[in-house]
């Protein structure tokens, strides 16, 4: 205190800026030294990697590691690395911190959707979308062909709502197109393209083959005088049908004369 007290104002003000610069200079020097400032590495590629070896690599070169989210992919390993920030080959300062997606451990639940009635495509981009695979596919007699009739999950039936593991195998049963039920075979003889083709939509039958004879302009009111299959066998046996088949027709433009089984034109079981 003496020696301040004995120096002029000026020499201690002097003195005051030179010790300010000397504490600046070394908080700077000591700061470069903290931050390693200028020195940087370039961030190694970990993606597709175990997430234990990828921690254990980054940390050996000086870098932090923080999971950032977890998601789950079916086609990668548990505990893979799906996404990394920064980017490999990035170049950063050391003792960057990089950030890590993962892929999941054990796949996260899910409900189970209702695709009774849904086609065979709309059902199987509704398994895609939450993150469910198709497994066996089966058919069985219904006339809603590609259909989807039952929904099965180890081998039972799957209630919509279930909580199910993503990337389960779900089963699908699905109409074959074809009934189970038979009908006799209707007789369309007699009748307009349009009136027998209403007649086996409603009986959930469908038109085949369509043969036109020459001169036909008008397929909609032309008469069919063919059929196939036909109504009746050679000894007389009505044959029999099943919802989902076609039947072939051949039409003219003139009606046919109609006897008296083929006057017959409504469905018998």
């Amino acid at each position: 205190m003496k020696f301040i007290t004995r120096q002029p104002l000026w020499a201690n003000i002097l003195i005051g800026i030179l010790l300010i610069i000397i504490l600046v200079a070394v908080f700077i020097l000591s700061l470069r030294s903290i931050t390693q400032h200028g020195e940087s590495m370039k961030v190694p590629s970990v993606v597709g990697e175990n997430f234990t070896d990828a921690r254990a690599m980054l940390e050996a070169m000086g870098f932090e590691v923080v999971v950032q989210d977890s998601v789950y992919q079916t086609k990668l390993p548990p505990l893979a690395i799906i996404k990394q920030i920064p980017d490999a080959d990035a170049t950063v300062k050391v003792n960057r911190t990089v950030y890590l997606t993962i892929n999941r451990s054990e796949p996260p639940m899910v409900e189970m959707p209702n695709l009774l009635g849904y086609s065979y495509r709309n059902a199987e981009m509704v398994l895609k979308n939450m993150g469910l695979l198709i497994g066996d596919t089966s058919f069985k007699p219904d006339f809603a062909k590609n259909s989807i009739l039952e929904q099965h999950f180890n081998g039972t039936a799957i209630h919509p709502g279930t909580q199910i593991r993503m990337g389960s195998s779900v089963s699908l049963i699905l109409g074959d197109g074809v009934g189970n039920i038979e009908m006799i075979v209707p007789s369309l003889i007699g009748m307009t393209y349009a009136d027998a083709e209403r007649l086996l939509r409603a009986n959930g039958l469908s038109l085949g083959a369509v043969v036109l004879d020459p001169g036909i302009t008008d397929t909609l009111s032309a008469f069919i005088y063919k059929q196939n299959p036909e109504r009746l066998r050679d000894d007389g046996i009505k044959l029999k049908i099943r919802p989902g088949q076609l039947m072939d027709v051949w039409l003219s433009s003139e009606r046919p004369v109609i006897n008296s089984e083929g006057d017959a034109n409504q469905l018998e079981l």
